[in-house]
């Protein structure tokens, strides 16, 4: 019993929605089937947090309204200007530290941190987002099936990157 455990701790890998997880190097999957119209909110930020941010963290910027990706050093928009007004402001204390996964103590400072050296997370995948998501929240993600893009919702416009 021990043995499990300590191996489900290593190589830990989550499914959400789901039985199991696509694949030996996916970290954290999500529900996929053809009906799936749940993406994943990114945190809503007022600004530019303050600090050094790990490359990779996605934000939702409530000042400017923009989808925000941090890399190289820089802040970069991946999204046009939408509208946050339908983002309601979470007013409870934080607690805690957030959650790591893939590693034991991970070195970047987020709600949910993904670290791995060699698994990764898959988007929650959605057919024509801006069709078949009937209530987009500012800061949604997903991978677009039919276009074959990365989506962002930015409070107005869905966003496609390649």
């Amino acid at each position: 019993m021990a043995v499990l455990f300590i191996f489900n701790s290593i190589y830990a890998q989550v499914a959400i929605g789901k039985e199991t997880v696509d694949g030996n190097s996916t970290l954290l999957d999500f529900n996929n089937t053809a009906a799936n119209t749940k993406g994943l909110i990114l945190p809503a930020t007022q600004g530019i947090p303050a600090g050094s941010p790990a490359n990779g963290t996605f934000i939702f910027d409530t000042f400017d309204d923009q989808v925000k990706v941090y890399e190289n050093n820089t802040w970069k928009a991946l999204s046009d200007i939408g509208n946050g007004s339908a983002i309601v402001a979470n007013t409870s204390d934080e607690t805690g530290n957030g959650v790591v996964m893939g590693t034991q103590a991970g070195s970047a400072d987020g709600i949910l941190v993904l670290e791995s050296p060699d698994k990764a997370m898959i988007l929650p995948k959605i057919s024509s987002p801006h069709l078949n998501v009937k209530n987009p929240y500012p800061g949604m993600i997903c991978y677009d099936t039919a276009s074959k893009t990365f989506a962002v919702f930015d409070g107005t416009f869905w966003n496609y990157w390649k």
